[in-house]
C-alpha cells in the first residue's frame, strides 16, 4: 500500500503544500495559494516597518491548498497520508486568550492588527529587542549566550513586549502567545488551550531563549524587570519542548472532514521554514543550506563535540535538535535578499508604473497588463546587462542592509548604503553592485561561522532566486569562493516538513533513514571562478570599510 506525507509550507505570502511518496521520495503532486487579505496589502505599513498577517488567511489558505491539491493526485491518495508536517516563517507571533483562541478571530479583534500575527520582517519592535539585550547583559546568567549574544527586533519577546505596550486591550485579553508554526500544529489537533499547548524546540530555542541548563525560559524575575507587562507570560508557555520527530497530536475530526484527511492523521511538531528546508538538504556538519528567498535564513549543523562550551557570537542562535536531533542546529541569514532587488525594481519602476496608471490613453485592462509585463521583465532585463560589466567596472560599493541586519551581529537601525555613483552610473551598475552586496552580505556570515570555529566547506542553495538567476548565483559562488550546489525540489521546505511527516506516520523510525529516501537531488552546481574570486577579494574589504563606517552611526 502507498504511503504519502503532506508537508505544508507556510511562506510570507502563500502556502504550499506538497505530497510525497514516502516509500520511493516522488514529489506526487503540490499546491500553492496566496493569502488573500497580505495580497491585498491590509494590516501592514511597510513605512512603519510594521506588517501583520490575519490568521483567517492562514486557516482559509490551508483548506484551500490541501482541498486543491487532491485534484492532482492519484485517486484516493487522500485517505493514503499518513502523516503531516509543517513549517513556517518565523518568528511571528500572536497572543492567544485564556480558551486558546487566537484573539483576532474574536469579532472585538477582527481588524486589529495588534491581535494578529507578527510577521517575520515586522520591526517595530527594535526598543523592546534593545531593552532585552540590555537586561541579559547585566543578568547573573547570560540568557543571551545561545541566541548569538544579541536580541532581535524579529523576535517573539521583543515583538510581544512592542504590542503589549502598544495597545491595552490586546494586552488585557492576552492570556499567552505562540509561534505561526506551533500554532498550525496545535490548530489541527485541537491543542490550542493553554492546557494542552505543547511547543517545538525550533521556535522555542532560537526566539523565545528557551535552554535546557536554566529550566526552559529565563526566570520571571527577568522578565518583570524589563517590563511588568511581561509578568507572569513565561509561567504560561509549556515548559517542555519537543523535536520535530515526534508527534504533537493527531488530526481533529473537523479538521479531517475541511481537508479530506482520515480523522487521526499524525501531526508533527512544527518548526521553521529553513529548518525544515535544511533538513531536505541532508544538511550536515560543514554544510551551509541558504534559502534564498525575500530574505535569507542560513542552516547548518555541528556535533556536540564541535561546539562544545562554545557560544557563537552574532548569530540567529544554536538549538539542540533544532534541525535534527542529535545535531545542534545554528541559524543565521539576512534581514533583505530578494527584498533588496524588489525594491531597486520597484525603484527604477515608480514613474511608468505612475505615468500608466494617471494615462487614459489605454483602457485599465491594458494597463494592467503593461505593468505586470514590465515588474516581470525588470530584473531578467537588468541582471542581462549587469552580467556583461567587468567585476569593479562600475566602481560601486553598496550594503544589504535595506531592511536592517539580522547577523552577523543583529541590527535592525542600521541602513543601507550606496557608494561610488557617478553620473555615468545606470541602473544595471547599480543593481550590479546590489547583487554583490548581497553575496557580500552573506559571505559576512560564514565568515562569522568559520571565525567561531564552525566548517562551512560549502552551500546547498534553496529558493526560487537559486533557480532564477543564474547571474546571482554564479556571483555569490565567486565571492563566498566555495561551490554551491542548488537543489531539485521547487517546494525544499514543504519537502522537509514531508520527512518529518513521514517519520512521525510511522514509515520511518528516524529522520536519517527518511532523508536516504526522501531528500532532494541536486539539480546544479555553480562552481567558482578563481581570477573573479581574487578581484572580489579586494571590493570585498570595501564593502567591509562601508559597513564600518555605517555601524559607526554616521547613516543610521
Amino acid at each position: 500500500m502507498t504511503s504519502y506525507a503532506l508537508g505544508l509550507d507556510y511562506g510570507s505570502d502563500s502556502v504550499r503544500a506538497l505530497l510525497v511518496d514516502a516509500l520511493t521520495g516522488a514529489e506526487v503532486a503540490s499546491n500553492v495559494v496566496y493569502y488573500p487579505r497580505w495580497k491585498k496589502g491590509l494590516y501592514s505599513v511597510p513605512a512603519k516597518d510594521q506588517f501583520r498577517q490575519h490568521p483567517l488567511d492562514y486557516l482559509e489558505s490551508l483548506e484551500q491548498v490541501v482541498q486543491g491539491l487532491w485534484s492532482q493526485s492519484p485517486a484516493g491518495a487522500a485517505a493514503q497520508v499518513v502523516g503531516i508536517g509543517f513549517d513556517t516563517t518565523g518568528s511571528t507571533p500572536i497572543a492567544l486568550d485564556s480558551e486558546g483562541m487566537a484573539l483576532a478571530l474574536k469579532p472585538e479583534f477582527a481588524e486589529n492588527p495588534n491581535a494578529m500575527f507578527v510577521l517575520w520582517k515586522d520591526h517595530t519592535a527594535i526598543k523592546e529587542a534593545q531593552e532585552i539585550t540590555s537586561a541579559a547583559s547585566v543578568a547573573t546568567e547570560d540568557y543571551l549566550k545561545y541566541e548569538g549574544g544579541i536580541y532581535s527586533s524579529e523576535w517573539f519577546w521583543a515583538k510581544t513586549l512592542h504590542v503589549l505596550r502598544e495597545d491595552a486591550a490586546v494586552a488585557k485579553a492576552a492570556y499567552v502567545w505562540v509561534e505561526h508554526c506551533d500554532w498550525m500544529s496545535a490548530v489541527i489537533t485541537g491543542t490550542t488551550h493553554p492546557s494542552k499547548l505543547r511547543m517545538g524546540r525550533c521556535a522555542t530555542g532560537h526566539k523565545l531563549m528557551w535552554h535546557e541548563s536554566w529550566g526552559g525560559y529565563p526566570p520571571n524575575d527577568f522578565f518583570v524587570g524589563i517590563d511588568p507587562l511581561l509578568d507572569g507570560l513565561r509561567d504560561r508557555l509549556p515548559a517542555e519542548t519537543f523535536t520535530s520527530d515526534q508527534t504533537c497530536g493527531l488530526l481533529t475530526s473537523d479538521w479531517a472532514a475541511l481537508l479530506g484527511l482520515p480523522v487521526g492523521t499524525p501531526v508533527s511538531f512544527s518548526a521553521f521554514d529553513c529548518h525544515m528546508g535544511a533538513v531536505a538538504a541532508n544538511v550536515k556538519p560543514g554544510v551551509l543550506t541558504k534559502i534564498m528567498g525575500t530574505s535569507t535564513c542560513d542552516i547548518t549543523v555541528a556535533s556536540y563535540e564541535d561546539v562544545a562550551g562554545k557560544s557563537i557570537r552574532g548569530i540567529c542562535g544554536q538549538v539542540d535538535g533544532s534541525v535534527t536531533p542529535g545535531l545542534i542546529g545554528l541559524e543565521a541569514g539576512q534581514s533583505a535578499f530578494g527584498d533588496l532587488y524588489a525594491w531597486f525594481r520597484n525603484l527604477v519602476n515608480w514613474p511608468v508604473a505612475n505615468i500608466l496608471q494617471s494615462t487614459s490613453l489605454i483602457d485599465d485592462a491594458t494597463k494592467q497588463k503593461l505593468a505586470q509585463e514590465i515588474e516581470d521583465q525588470t530584473l531578467i532585463v537588468l541582471s542581462k546587462a549587469a552580467s556583461k560589466l567587468a567585476i569593479g567596472e562600475a566602481g560601486i560599493t553598496a550594503l544589504d542592509w535595506v531592511n536592517g541586519r539580522r547577523t552577523p551581529d543583529a541590527d535592525q537601525t542600521v541602513s543601507m548604503a550606496i557608494a561610488g555613483l557617478k553620473m555615468g552610473s545606470e541602473a544595471p551598475q547599480v543593481f550590479r553592485g546590489l547583487v554583490e552586496a548581497s553575496a557580500y552580505g552573506a559571505r559576512a556570515i560564514i565568515e562569522r561561522f568559520k571565525e567561531e570555529g564552525v566548517a562551512i566547506n560549502s552551500v546547498v542553495a534553496i529558493g526560487g532566486i537559486s533557480k532564477k538567476s543564474d547571474f546571482v548565483m554564479q556571483t555569490c559562488a565567486d565571492i563566498w569562493n566555495c561551490p554551491i550546489e542548488v537543489l531539485e525540489s521547487e517546494q525544499s521546505c514543504a519537502l522537509g516538513a514531508a520527512i518529518f511527516a513521514a517519520v512521525v506516520g510511522g514509515v520511518y523510525p528516524n529522520v536519517e533513514s527518511a532523508q536516504k529516501v526522501m531528500a532532494s537531488t541536486v539539480s546544479k552546481t555553480f562552481q567558482p571562478n578563481f581570477e573573479a574570486a581574487q578581484q572580489y577579494e579586494v571590493l570585498y574589504q570595501k564593502y567591509l570599510t562601508l559597513g564600518n563606517f555605517v555601524n559607526a552611526g554616521a547613516l543610521k
